[in-house]
């Protein structure tokens, strides 16, 4: 559904309309495909935005956080690309309307479960973005794992990284692999040498 075409959940508009902005300024981390222009946003289906409605800047407020962060988004991979690289880029950060939410907890009344929230299920957080997204200026999200930055907002949630260790598999498969190369080649000279 276009973004035009979106009905947007009176209680939630409510509920945004109650949070009293305040402005950020600062630096943010965010890791990108090599090349790729840091501050452009992602349109890519996400967390905060449906596929294709509108860009969203992901960063951290920690450089580790946005490492924590490109680990997890590959582990989900069922391989990792090899060939594929990275950037880490430290961004000065300015929004005179930033939407400060303390924990994940904080954003019940807008409709995000927080039980669920490490999981896949993006409606009620994609209605949020979409609800303000109509709210000039655009608001700054945050999202970060951990320290706890100076000033104490936004509080972190915990992380859960479980990074898989395949080196064994892929290292029997690729040897494997090597031994069936070598054994066709040999039935392939000894055919030859038979013959020749």
């Amino acid at each position: 559904m276009s973004s035009q075409g979106r009905v947007h959940d009176r209680t939630i508009l409510d509920a945004l309309e109650a949070i009293v902005p305040v402005s950020f300024s600062g630096e943010a981390w965010r890791i990108t495909r090599k090349g790729r222009d840091a501050v452009r946003g992602s349109a890519a289906h996400g967390r905060w935005s449906p596929s294709g409605e509108f860009e969203v800047l992901y960063t951290s407020l920690e450089r580790e956080g946005a490492i924590a962060e490109i680990g997890y988004r590959l582990s989900l991979e069922p391989v990792w690309p090899s060939r594929l690289k990275h950037e880490i880029h430290r961004i000065g950060a300015y929004a005179d309307r930033t939407l400060k939410f303390i924990d994940i907890v904080s954003l019940s009344p807008l409709g995000v479960d927080a039980a669920k929230y490490e999981g896949f299920d993006y409606g009620a957080t994609q209605a949020i973005a979409a609800a303000k997204k109509w709210d000039a200026p655009a608001p700054f999200y945050i999202e970060q794992e951990a320290p706890v930055p100076p000033g104490g907002w936004p509080k972190p949630s915990r992380l859960v990284v479980g990074l898989p260790d395949n080196h064994l598999q892929y290292a029997i498969t690729w040897f494997g692999l090597a031994l069936g190369l070598a054994g066709v080649y040999g039935v392939w000279l000894a055919g030859r040498l038979r013959r020749g």
